[in-house]
């Protein structure tokens, strides 16, 4: 399986970016997606999560109500909508594919696939 997120790019507090992550190969392999991003000097955090197979959509509390998760199944993708971004948002966003137990949706380890990344620069 192979997973390319784009989407990234430069915008001010308050603006939205969506990403993309498509996926190619092997796609009936696994069942949920996953964003995660890293910030200069942290650790990979979870970021929001989809499974088709058991219908959750977990979201971290500091994106919950201003970023949004969804699956085109037709295009093997999966997006994420970000809106109202803030400074704290700039990261590298990778997004992931698995088969982790709902309970391990959040957790990075749990996934088996992971896209290059693609850069978000919030700017205040």
């Amino acid at each position: 399986v192979q997973l390319q997120a784009s989407g990234g790019g430069l915008v001010q507090a308050g603006g939205s970016l969506r990403l993309s992550c498509a996926a190619s190969g092997r796609t009936s392999s696994y069942y949920a997606m996953g964003w995660f991003r890293q910030a200069p000097g942290k650790e990979r955090e979870f970021v929001a999560a989809i499974s088709w197979r058991s219908g959750s959509t977990p979201y971290a509390d500091s994106v919950k109500g201003r970023f949004t998760i969804s699956r085109d199944n037709a295009k093997n993708s999966v997006y994420l909508q970000m809106n109202s971004l803030k400074p704290e948002d700039t990261a590298v966003y990778f997004c992931a594919a698995g088969n982790p137990l709902s309970s391990l949706l959040r957790v990075p380890s749990s996934y088996s696939y992971w896209g290059q990344g693609t850069q978000v620069t919030v700017s205040s």
